[in-house]
C-alpha cells in the first residue's frame, strides 16, 4: 500500500475515533500517522518516505520565499520609474531526468513571477526559461539549480 494514502487513512481513523471530523483532528492524525511510520523506518519503503515529508515542506517553505521576493521585485520594476528589465532567454542544464521532476521544475519556475518556462530540449538535457530580469546568465542558472533543482531532486529521488 503506498504509504501517503496508509498515512492519511491513519489521519481519517483518529479523526473518526475523536467523534469530530474537521481540519485539525485530520492534520494532527496525518502527523500521528507520519509519527507512527517513521517508527518502522527500518524497512525501506517507510524510509523513503518519512524523509520525504520534511524535504516536501522545505520545498514549499523555500518557494514561498522565492515567490515572496520575486513578487517584491516585479512590483519594484513595474513601479520604479527606471524600471531595470533585462529580460533574456537562459537555457538551464538539466540534472532533472525524469518527466515528473523536469514537469515540477518547469512549474515551480513558471508559477514564480518574472520567469516562464518556455520549453525543454528533446534529448531532455536543457531547460529554456525567459526571465524578466537577467543581468547574468551563469548567475540566473546557478540559481535555479541551487535553489529549485537542488531541492526538487531531494524531494523526488
Amino acid at each position: 500500500m503506498n504509504l501517503l494514502l496508509l498515512n492519511m487513512l491513519l489521519g481519517g481513523v483518529w479523526a473518526v475515533l475523536m467523534g469530530d471530523v474537521n481540519m485539525e483532528n485530520l492534520g494532527f492524525g496525518f502527523l500521528l500517522g507520519y509519527a507512527i511510520i517513521a517508527m518502522f523506518r527500518n524497512t525501506p519503503a517507510a524510509r523513503g518516505y518519512s524523509s520525504r515529508l520534511p524535504r516536501a515542506i522545505g520545498l514549499l517553505f523555500y518557494f514561498l520565499w522565492e515567490l515572496v521576493l520575486s513578487c517584491v521585485r516585479v512590483a519594484w520594476d513595474v513601479l520604479s520609474p527606471n524600471p531595470k528589465f533585462r529580460p533574456g532567454i537562459v537555457g538551464v542544464p538539466l540534472d532533472a531526468e525524469t518527466d515528473e521532476e523536469i514537469t515540477l521544475l518547469a512549474c515551480l519556475i513558471t508559477l514564480t513571477p518574472g520567469t516562464l518556462s518556455l520549453d525543454v530540449s528533446a534529448d531532455k538535457k536543457t531547460l529554456y526559461v525567459h526571465a524578466m530580469r537577467v543581468e547574468d546568465p551563469e548567475a540566473f542558472r546557478r540559481g535555479i539549480k541551487d535553489g529549485f533543482e537542488r531541492r526538487v531532486l531531494e524531494l523526488m529521488r
